[in-house]
C-alpha cells in the first residue's frame, strides 16, 4: 500500500467553514484513488482550521495530476459551503500551459478558466474609465475573496466607534460653520497622531506647505518648472523679493529650483450644486522655489487657469489672510486630484483590473497566477466597498466638491492621461525632473522598493520563463496581458501599456510595476489621509465660497465662511481617520502565509526578496529618527502586500 499524506487548509473569511462531509481524490498518472472521506476524531474544516489526512492506494499514482475535493450534506444538518484556501499532497511544480501535455490537464485548465469568467465577470463602471467587477453586494462574490471574519468585525468596530464618537460630541449631522479653528481641535481628541497634531499647529506656515508636496500624501503633482506656462504670467518684479539676493526668475529655473504644481485637468469639472450656486473648485498653479536652505516655498499662486484681472496671482508678499486663503483653494485642488486621479484611479480601480484579468486569465497553477495572487488580496471587496459608501450619491466623496456627476468626468480625464511610464517609478521621477530634489523621501525610498522588487520579480520570471520563446508561446499570459489591455486601459494605444508580450524583460517589468503599484504606491497614497487631512483646513474636501476676485478683502471670518461647515468637517475626519487606520491582520509587502510556493529556487528568492525589504526597512526607521517629520509610509514592515484598505 502506498501512504499520501493530505492537509487541507479552511479559509480564515466569513462562513469559509463547512459542517459537511469533505471527500478527497487522488488523481496521478498512473491511476487514481480511492474516494476518501476527511475525517478526524472531533470538529474538521472550521475556520482557518489545518487537517491532516491520510490517503491510501495499492500502488502508486504516479506522477499527481489533479486534487477533486467533493462535498455532500451531513446527515440532517443544513448543507452549507466551504472555502478551502489550500491543500497540499505534495510539490507540484508551477506549469505553464503548453508544458501540460496531457489532455486531462488542458481541459482542466479550460475548465478552471470557463468557471473564473463566469464568476468574475466584466461590467462597465462608467465612460471612458477602467471596467470593475460586476458584484454589487459582498455576497456575490466568491468567498476566497472576501475580508476574513477578523478583517470584517474590526472594519466594522472602527466604522461604528468612530461615527458614535462623533454622535456623543453632537457634530455629525451638525450644518453650523466654525466658529473658530479652535474648535476643531475638539474633534477626534482620542484619535491623533504625532504628524496630525504637527499639521493642525503648522499648517499656516509656507515651509510646511512646500514639503507636503514632496513627502505628504500626494507626491505625485509637483514637477521641476524649466519655462512658465504661458497662462501663468509670473514675472521678475513679484517674486524677486523671495529668491535669494542678486538672481531672477530665469536663473532660478535654469539651476533646477524652480517647480510646479498645475491642476489644468480640473478646469470646467462639474461641481455640486449647493443652495442654488455651485462648489468652488480651482484649477490652481501654484510656482515653488528651493531655496539654499533646501526648503520648498510657495512664491506664486494663480486659483484659475486663465489670467485676467479678476484672478489675481497672489504672493507671500500679500496679506496674510490673502495668502491662506489662496494656499487653502491650492491645498482643496490637490485633494481633488489626489483622491480621485491618483487613489482611486490609479492605485484601487487599476489594482481590480490586474485581480480581474488574473482570476480570468491564469490558471492558479500557472507561475504568473501563484506569485501575483498574494498583491491582490481583499481588493475586490474593499472596492466594492468604496463604490457602495464612499462614492454612493450620500457617501462622502460623492459629497465633495464635485458630486458623482463631476467624480466621473476627472476620471475619465485622468484615465486618457494614464502611460505605462506614468506608472513605472523611475521613468515617472526623470519625466517630472525630480531626481535631484532634496528632502525627497517618496522618490528615495520608492527607487529602492522599485529595485528590491524589480530583483524578486525578475529571478521569479526568468525562473519560469527560461526564453524569450517561452514567452511568446504562453497563450495564457498573452490572454492575461491583453485582457488588462482591453478592460484597465481600454485598448488606449497611446497609454504605452502593452497588449502582448514577446520578451521575458517585458514580462518583468510588468509585474514589477503590478506589484509596486498595489503595494508601495498605494501605501504610499493611503496610510497619510489622517496624517495630512485630519485636520481638514489643510486637505479640504469641499470649500463653500467661490475663489477672492481681488486682494485686500479677506479675513478670518473670510476664511471660516468657506471652510467646510461643521458636519462635512467631522465626517471627513472620520473617513481620513477609517481609511488610513493599520488593521491588525495585515500582511506585510514580502510575507506570503499562504505558501503558494514549494519549490527550492522561488523559496530561496523570497527569502532574498525578504531580506532586502527588512534591510529597507531598518534604513528608513533609521533615517526617521532624525527627521522633525518622519517619512514612513514606504517602510515595508508597514506597508501592505495587496490593495486591502
Amino acid at each position: 500500500m502506498v501512504e499520501y499524506k493530505v492537509k487541507v487548509t479552511t479559509g480564515d473569511g466569513l462562513f469559509s467553514g463547512s459542517s459537511d462531509y469533505i471527500y478527497v481524490t487522488l488523481i496521478g498518472t498512473e491511476g487514481e484513488s480511492e474516494r476518501t472521506n476527511l475525517d478526524n476524531y472531533g470538529l474538521d474544516f472550521m475556520t482557518g482550521m489545518t487537517g491532516t489526512y491520510t490517503v491510501t492506494n495499492p500502488s502508486s499514482l504516479g506522477r499527481l495530476l489533479l486534487v477533486k475535493l467533493e462535498k455532500e450534506q451531513y446527515l440532517f444538518l443544513p448543507e452549507n459551503e466551504l472555502f478551502c484556501s489550500k491543500v497540499v499532497v505534495t510539490t507540484p511544480e508551477a506549469r505553464k500551459i503548453f508544458e501540460d501535455e496531457l489532455p486531462l490537464l488542458v481541459d482542466h485548465r479550460k475548465k478552471e478558466l470557463e468557471l473564473h469568467k463566469k464568476l468574475f465577470q466584466w461590467l462597465v463602471y462608467a465612460e471612458g474609465v477602467t471596467h470593475i467587477n460586476n458584484a454589487t453586494e459582498v455576497s456575490a462574490l466568491p468567498s476566497e475573496v472576501q475580508f476574513s471574519f477578523s478583517k470584517m468585525s474590526e472594519f466594522i468596530y472602527t466604522k461604528a466607534a468612530a461615527i458614535a464618537e462623533l454622535k456623543l460630541k453632537c457634530l455629525v449631522n451638525s450644518t453650523e460653520q466654525w466658529k473658530d479653528l479652535e474648535m476643531m481641535k475638539t474633534v477626534f481628541w482620542k484619535n491623533r497622531t504625532p504628524i496630525s497634531e504637527y499639521v493642525s499647529e503648522h499648517w499656516k506656515e509656507d515651509d510646511f506647505f512646500g514639503s507636503q508636496f514632496l513627502i505628504g500624501s500626494n507626491p505625485n503633482v509637483i514637477q521641476r518648472c524649466t519655462t512658465l506656462p504661458l497662462n501663468f504670467p509670473v514675472t521678475d518684479e513679484m517674486v524677486q523679493p523671495f529668491l535669494k539676493d542678486g538672481s531672477s526668475l530665469a536663473m532660478e529655473m535654469q539651476e533646477g529650483n524652480i517647480f510646479l504644481c498645475d491642476y489644468k485637468r480640473l478646469e470646467g469639472v462639474p461641481t455640486r450644486v449647493v443652495n442654488g450656486k455651485p462648489l468652488p473648485l480651482t484649477a490652481a498653479l501654484c510656482l515653488f522655489y528651493k531655496n539654499p536652505e533646501d526648503k520648498l516655498l510657495p512664491i506664486a499662486i494663480q486659483l484659475e487657469q486663465q489670467p485676467s484681472q479678476q484672478n489675481p496671482i497672489f504672493l507671500p508678499s500679500d496679506s496674510k489672510h490673502d495668502w491662506l486663503l489662496a494656499k487653502i483653494f491650492v491645498r482643496n485642488a490637490d485633494f481633488s486630484e489626489y483622491q480621485i486621479s491618483y487613489h482611486l484611479l490609479g492605485t484601487h480601480l487599476l489594482a481590480e483590473a490586474f485581480t480581474m484579468a488574473t482570476f480570468r486569465s491564469l490558471p492558479i497553477i500557472h507561475p504568473l497566477h501563484k506569485l501575483l495572487i498574494p498583491h491582490f488580496r481583499y481588493t475586490l471587496q474593499i472596492n466594492l466597498f468604496a463604490r457602495k459608501r464612499l462614492l454612493s450619491p450620500d457617501g462622502p466623496l460623492a459629497n465633495g466638491a464635485m458630486g458623482q456627476e463631476g467624480l466621473r468626468e476627472l476620471m475619465k480625464r485622468a484615465q486618457s492621461e494614464i502611460t505605462y511610464s506614468s506608472l513605472c517609478l523611475p521613468e515617472n521621477i526623470v519625466a517630472r525632473g525630480l531626481e535631484s530634489i532634496p528632502n525627497f523621501y517618496y522618490r528615495e525610498d520608492g527607487l529602492k522598493l522599485w529595485k528590491i522588487i524589480n530583483s524578486f520579480v525578475q529571478g521569479m520570471v526568468e525562473h519560469f520563463y527560461s526564453s524569450d520563446s517561452e514567452v511568446s508561446r504562453d497563450s495564457e499570459l498573452q490572454d492575461w496581458i491583453n485582457e488588462i489591455f482591453i478592460h484597465g486601459f481600454l485598448g488606449n494605444n497611446k497609454s504605452g501599456i502593452p497588449k502582448r508580450f514577446d520578451k521575458v524583460e517585458e514580462v518583468v517589468k510588468f509585474i514589477t510595476m503590478i506589484i509596486f503599484t498595489v503595494s508601495a504606491q498605494h501605501c504610499a497614497l493611503n496610510m497619510g489621509q489622517f496624517d495630512y487631512g485630519g485636520w481638514v483646513p489643510n486637505n479640504p474636501l469641499l470649500l463653500r465660497k467661490a475663489p477672492p476676485t481681488m486682494k485686500g478683502r479677506s479675513s478670518m471670518k473670510t476664511i471660516l465662511e468657506v471652510l467646510p461647515n461643521i458636519s462635512t468637517t467631522v465626517n471627513n475626519m472620520a473617513s481620513a481617520w477609517l481609511l488610513s487606520k493599520r488593521y491588525s491582520d495585515i500582511i506585510p509587502l514580502g510575507t506570503y502565509p499562504d505558501q503558494h510556493f514549494d519549490e527550492a529556487v522561488p523559496m530561496q528568492i523570497i527569502k532574498q526578496f525578504q531580506a532586502k525589504l527588512s534591510y529597507l526597512s531598518r534604513s528608513i526607521i533609521k533615517r526617521n529618527a532624525t527627521l522633525t517629520l518622519p517619512y514612513n509610509y514606504l517602510n515595508p514592515a508597514e506597508m501592505e502586500n495587496s490593495v486591502s484598505i
